[in-house]
């Protein structure tokens, strides 16, 4: 009997090139781009009707991004194995890690970045029920896009003569052209875009790299042998991951081996890979302006705005990309998008908050966002979700007044626990074992003013908590929480 297919998520990107909407602690498979969900919610969606449901997905992603991945998983309604690397690696050891931990060698596994957009679920679907006999007799397949203008942001694959059970060969691997190699490329035909999603089973990917990267494949053994679990997540070891070598499963493996094969895809892709191809996505108006939200186009031609929050007007411009959040703005030219990557490091340098976080910042039991701030004060409006709860908790340096401005909040506060409801407040006083609970079946919304010496989100001593971040008393001056 043939395996089912099962799919790996890799969700390890940063997304710099959406920078101010992707950041460090919220990175673009997260970001809700596309009629309010985001490009991880939509891959999970596209892969659904090929996955195994006893089995389900394999998310392979950050420790600092494990709530999003689960929440992920949970909203999409799919069981599955949450990956967390304790450092990135790079492609090579995420597939490997993940065919390692694979229900069995001759499971198919199907990768796919969790950050592309493709909205033709049923043509993907085809195309990869359509390689699975091919992956099921040995080979790698990679799957590549029929180019449909001289792209010089991917890299592209150069088909060779048709396999009998169906694709082609591949015939080389190109890297990212300049334009005038592009147009080349394209003119001269059999060549496709590589988009980076593979499928074969977990044994011939471990085989593929015991002969092609034997030293990765043996650092990720070591990894999952010393894995631990933790509810809904596998840490491989630390150790073993730091000693091991980052490279794309493109230098380590598929340039080098020799069953591989190719199968087109015809449909729409994309790579969301900067904000050229979000703006590309959004219908444009007669001037050529395409708008999200609340912005608005005077005398100009050819902009991309987006303002989901204010209004923004761009008067007398051309080819514009302006995109506006509620800390940052960036405004440059269409041509010059490819620069935004530049952007995180030197806001890195300069020690900008904005390089990774946002205003708002999502945790476990829901989010706050930081409305206001001074010397000595903060205010922030939090939102629980139904029924869940912050740590049990106390802060060294700080006293909280909380509001309730919609629902109902259950507050303990040292040995007291009581209800407050809407249009009513307490009171924690500086160091004072505290927990906020919804226990309703609506969102609790409320308004946070903090005040004191301190504000960090460090300054918090957790005694428990339900998502397992209690940090033992040696570690908590040296270790950031938050939430």
């Amino acid at each position: 009997m043939s395996a089912k297919i099962q799919p790996v998520i890799l969700c390890g990107g940063s997304g710099t090139r959406l920078w101010p909407l992707s950041r460090k602690a919220f990175p673009k498979q997260f970001v809700p781009l596309i009629e309010g969900k985001s490009l991880l919610a939509l891959t999970l969606e596209r892969v659904a009707m090929l996955a195994d449901a006893r089995l389900g997905a394999i998310l392979v992603g950050a420790e600092d991004h494990r709530f999003m991945l689960r929440e992920a998983l949970q909203e999409a309604r799919m069981a599955g194995t949450i990956l967390l690397e304790p450092v990135a690696r790079n492609t090579a050891a995420a597939m490997t890690l993940a065919a390692l931990e694979a229900s069995s060698p001759e499971q198919l596994l199907l990768f796919c970045p969790s950050d592309h957009h493709i909205p033709d679920t049923a043509a993907f679907a085809q195309m990869v029920q359509g390689a699975a006999a091919t992956a099921r007799s040995g080979a790698m397949v990679t799957f590549g896009v029929n180019p449909t203008f001289p792209a010089t942001g991917y890299g592209y694959i150069q088909r060779g003569a048709a396999r009998p059970a169906g694709g082609h060969a591949v015939e080389r691997f190109i890297e990212k052209p300049n334009a005038e190699r592009a147009q080349e490329l394209l003119l001269g035909g059999q060549v496709l875009w590589n988009a980076g999603i593979f499928l074969c089973s977990a044994g011939t990917l471990i085989a593929a790299m015991q002969e092609h990267a034997p030293d990765i494949l043996e650092k990720c053994r070591e990894a999952i042998a010393t894995s631990k679990r933790d509810a809904d997540f596998l840490r491989p070891g630390a150790e073993a991951l730091e000693a091991c070598r980052s490279e794309s499963i493109d230098y380590a493996v598929m340039e080098r081996h020799g069953d591989l094969a190719v199968f087109p895809f015809n449909a729409l892709w994309s790579d969301v890979g900067s904000w050229n191809a979000v703006a590309d996505m959004v219908e444009p108006d007669e001037a050529g302006n395409r708008i999200e939200g609340e912005g608005v186009a005077i005398k100009a031609n050819n902009n991309y705005i987006y303002a989901p929050q204010r209004c923004v007007v761009a008067v007398g411009v051309d080819d514009l990309l302006i995109v506006d959040t509620p800390d940052a703005l960036l405004v440059t030219r269409r041509g010059q998008a490819e620069l935004v990557k530049m952007v995180v490091p030197e806001l890195e340098r300069r020690g900008t908050s904005q390089a990774a976080m946002h205003r708002k910042v999502l945790r476990p039991w829901g989010s706050y966002d930081s409305v206001d701030s001074g010397p000595r004060f903060q205010v922030k409006r939090i939102v629980v979700k139904p029924g869940a709860a912050l740590s049990l908790q106390k802060h060294y340096h700080r006293a909280e007044h909380w509001i309730v401005v919609k629902g109902t909040a259950e507050v303990t506060r040292g040995k007291d626990t009581y209800l407050v409801s809407e249009n009513q407040s307490t009171y924690i006083p500086l160091g004072e074992v505290h927990r906020l609970h919804n226990p309703g079946k609506t969102p609790l919304e409320m308004i946070e003013v903090q005040s004191g010496s301190y504000l960090g989100e460090d300054d918090i001593v957790r005694m428990d908590d339900q998502y397992g971040r209690v940090v033992p008393i040696g570690e908590a001056a040296t270790k950031k929480q938050a939430g």
